[in-house]
């Protein structure tokens, strides 16, 4: 096999929600330079690595590696570079994505004759790049002017030193693979940047090239995401930079890498990231580099950077922070309208809950709440009840509206908004659980862990992804929503799908806990006795099957009619059929179309019904549209039918993920005629919707074995690593049907009257 024109080095450390994306993007391409992607996962924590290994599976082109253990970036970059085969290669991130067209761009560039008409390749060929941020918007690179000036030839860095001021990182250039071999001394190590990298390898290069394009698009994460720097690394900078100007030989390359050394320095020393206490110790050092590697008729820049230059050449640490402080003097006149808001913001939490959070936090106290506290229901409440059992010396508190407190399980201590009680909890509690967010009037205090548990597997978009389908994101407050979601700690997820989602769609610092959907573990620990009561409290007669019809909401419909002819779909089914109708909870307001069917036999209306998982086990079967419920009830492995009569209207409206209708957990009707048909003919249990819904189980139902919350509550409230492996979906028994409950129920009596014969 001959070897490719460029190889694509992907280093990735917890980057499930952008990898596919990103690798994605570097294949598939009908370019005229052939390419390979080699995936190094660096000792994520995550399922990056499972992703890559999936990606090599299935892409003859893409290779994977995973180290055992997190490296630097370098070290983890390198080690992907030595199975490298390409003439070229181009180190990129995780979340990096290759704009379409720049490999032929990038090819031609490479093909282009010099000046004299000879071919030949550049070790270096530059080119722009952007960076792009959880909006979608994307920020350039800065470098096209100078890329521009470049020209087209190739040529060294001393006829164009201020090609030296690019970006200093290798996300921007193709290195070439012999050239990068020679000087590995330059790529193999690593500061707190890419400093060495960059810089060294124009210094050292002998030709360079320019492309004045934008190739390479970044996806930075926010900064909660980015990993810590050590102080020791910053002061690996000295000798990066001693290394780099041993290689600068004309007078224009050193006074370019001078003035960029000091500026790298100074912009240490002004950032948050080095501590206070080492501040003086790195200013003193960057003063004896700055002594030492003066070039000659050095002039002072103009203005503030000139003034620090003055410090730092009088090694004069002791005037720089009164510098820094005076500079802050403006800063502080813009942000006095932003902090005057944030104080009215919490005199309006009330003085009492401020004065709570400033006593010390419980560590035995937890806060639950689910569906804007509407009640104790769903992954919430499953992780509530096994943490009753594993840890009840954690005092449990629910907040639930009033008008919900009914229906709340008694025994349950429970505080609504509008009481005192309620600002004393949200202050002082160490552990708050919610499958969506708490308001924005709560501050989360250092030493508080959050557990968003999330409502389901999402076909729908989320998050940031809905930015892309404005008929359903308009007027959300982006911002709002992702300083609410900056709480989380940990984020439960049922399957590798939605783990890669929530990490995308909500780009914030958070832990995955790949445990599964705790509001299924009762699917597989529910009994005949559990599925015969929930039929029994629904009324359903032996032998009746019954369909849980449970459609979705529509973002761009403002009330809710079914679309399905209730009346008539129970009439063409017939008296062996019950067809079991739930409204989506958004829709609990005014009268229900429902209410007269209801009333007349025609279904059974169970929207108010407390626990949709006894719902799921009380039914032979799910009719659905595009609810997420589809997804726990796969757990089940009954019939599933997709009625998907207006999914292109949803797809482009709301913005889906996948496509449903190709992807069912079962039989697709597009129409109600169709629907019937399915279930009048049989073909809603044929052979054909079982493999669909196996398909389906194996994907969707990955974590969920019936210990999800166990797994929660071990890891975040018991501090525990060792956690129960997830069983094969394969070797899973899930509760039994209906008609296996009712045959197990006539099985017990004959069996108890014939030992009662026995006897006598």
């Amino acid at each position: 096999m001959t070897n490719p024109d460029v190889s694509f080095v992907v280093t990735a450390h917890n980057a499930q929600g952008r990898l596919r994306a990103g690798v994605g993007s570097l294949l598939g391409r009908a370019a005229a330079m052939e390419s390979e992607v080699i995936v190094v996962d660096n000792g994520s924590a995550d399922l990056t690595g499972a992703i890559a290994d999936e990606l090599a599976a299935e892409h003859p082109s893409v290779r994977a590696l995973r180290l055992r253990e997190t490296q630097l970036p370098g070290v983890a970059r390198e080690a992907g570079a030595q199975l490298a085969r390409g003439r070229y290669l181009l180190f990129l991130d995780g979340g990096d994505e290759l704009v379409p067209g720049s490999l032929d761009a990038l090819g031609a560039r490479l093909a282009e004759a010099g000046e004299d008409g000879e071919r030949r390749e550049p070790d270096v060929l530059l080119f722009d790049h952007a960076r792009v941020d959880w909006r979608g918007d994307s920020t350039p690179g800065g470098d096209s002017a100078r890329l521009a000036r470049a020209g087209r030839v190739f040529a060294p860095l001393a006829s164009r030193p201020w090609l030296l001021r690019t970006s200093r990182v290798l996300a921007n250039r193709l290195i070439r693979r012999d050239f990068h071999l020679a000087r590995r001394d330059l790529f193999e190590r690593e500061g707190p940047d890419e400093a060495l990298a960059a810089h060294g390898s124009l210094l050292a290069a002998a030709d360079i090239g320019a492309l004045d394009r934008v190739c390479v698009l970044r996806h930075e994460p926010p900064g909660s995401r980015r990993s810590p720097v050590s102080a020791e690394r910053y002061f690996e900078l000295f000798d990066d930079y001693e290394r780099l100007m041993a290689l600068a030989g004309e007078p224009a390359v050193q006074n370019t890498l001078f003035d960029l050394m000091i500026r790298h320095y100074m912009a240490v020393v002004a950032g948050e990231d080095l501590p206070r206490s080492e501040r003086a110790r790195f200013f003193h050092r960057a003063a004896a580099d700055f002594a030492r590697h003066r070039p000659a008729g050095y002039r002072r820049p103009e203005g503030l950077t000139g003034i620090r230059h003055a410090l730092l050449e009088r090694d004069t640490y002791a005037g720089y922070p009164a510098l820094q402080q005076a500079n802050r003097g403006r800063r502080r006149l813009i942000g006095a309208a932003g902090a005057a808001k944030r104080g009215a913001g919490r005199r309006a939490e009330g003085l009492f809950y401020q004065a709570r959070s400033r006593a010390p936090l419980d560590p035995n106290l937890a806060v639950f709440s689910a569906y804007w506290d509407r009640g104790v229901t769903c992954n919430p409440a499953a992780i509530s009840a096994s943490l009753a059992e594993l840890a009840p010396h954690i005092r449990q508190v629910w907040t639930v509206r009033r008008a919900g407190r009914a229906l709340v399980p008694p025994g349950t201590t429970v505080v609504s908004t509008d009481e005192r009680r309620y600002w004393d909890v949200m202050a002082r509690a160490t552990y708050f659980v919610n499958n969506v967010n708490f308001p924005d009037s709560l501050v989360k205090r250092p030493g508080q862990i959050h557990v968003q548990t999330h409502h389901g597997t999402p076909l729908k978009r989320m998050g940031v992804d809905q930015l892309a389908h404005p008929a359903t994101s308009r007027g959300v407050d982006y911002d709002a929503l992702l300083a609410r979601c900056a709480r989380w700690d940990y984020s439960v997820s049922a399957n590798r799908h939605s783990s890669e989602v929530w990490e995308r769609a909500y780009p914030v610092g958070f832990t995955s806990l790949d445990h599964g959907s705790p509001r299924n573990d009762v699917y597989y620990r529910a009994t005949a006795d559990d599925v015969l009561r929930a039929r029994a409290r629904l009324g359903l007669e032996p032998g009746t099957t019954a369909l849980l019809y449970a459609p979705t909401h529509r973002d761009h419909e403002a009330g809710w009619t079914p679309r399905i002819d209730l009346e008539r779909f129970a009439r063409t089914l017939g008296p062996g059929f019950k067809v079991l109708v739930r409204g989506h909870y958004f829709y609990d307001r005014g009268a229900s179309p429902l209410s007269a069917l209801h009333r007349a036999g025609s279904i059974i209306d169970v929207s108010d019904h407390d626990s949709v998982e006894e719902l799921a086990l009380a039914s032979d079967a799910l009719v659905t549209d595009y609810s997420s419920l589809m997804f726990d009830y796969a757990n089940l492995d009954r019939p599933i039918l997709v009625f998907a009569d207006d999914w292109e209207t949803y797809a482009t409206t709301r913005g889906v993920y996948f496509d449903i209708t190709e992807e069912a957990p079962g039989v697709v009707a597009r129409t109600q005629d169709e629907l019937q048909e399915a279930l009048v003919s049989g073909e809603w249990q044929g052979a054909e919707a079982a493999r669909r819904r196996a398909a389906f189980r194996e994907r969707f139902c990955e974590f969920d074995d019936g210990r999800a919350a166990e797994r929660v509550v071990r890891r975040v409230f018991l501090g525990e690593t060792r956690l129960p492996p997830v069983v094969p979906v394969a070797l899973r028994t899930p509760a039994p049907t209906p008609a296996e409950a009712e045959l197990t129920a006539v099985r017990i009596p004959a069996a108890r009257q014939s030992s009662s014969h026995a006897s006598h």
